[in-house]
């Protein structure tokens, strides 16, 4: 496998957060978006979710070498 079962896991928490930025960003009540929770807190979750999968992809884990 290209990845190992901690980076899928990994992965999967980067997606979880980009789908809860997405969720907060469509919560809110102001008109366009334009409160605090789709001009802030939204696309901070994103951008945490972008970086996590990020690392994600560049993670080795320490007994990588070793092919079973």
């Amino acid at each position: 496998m290209i990845f190992s079962r901690t980076n899928y896991l990994i992965m999967l928490a980067g997606i979880a957060l980009i789908v809860i930025g997405f969720l907060i960003m469509t919560m809110e009540k102001a008109e366009y978006g334009f409160g605090p929770l789709g001009l802030t807190i939204g696309p901070a979750f994103l951008m945490a979710g972008f970086l996590v999968e990020i690392y994600a992809i560049l993670h080795k884990d320490k007994n990588s070498g070793t092919e079973s």
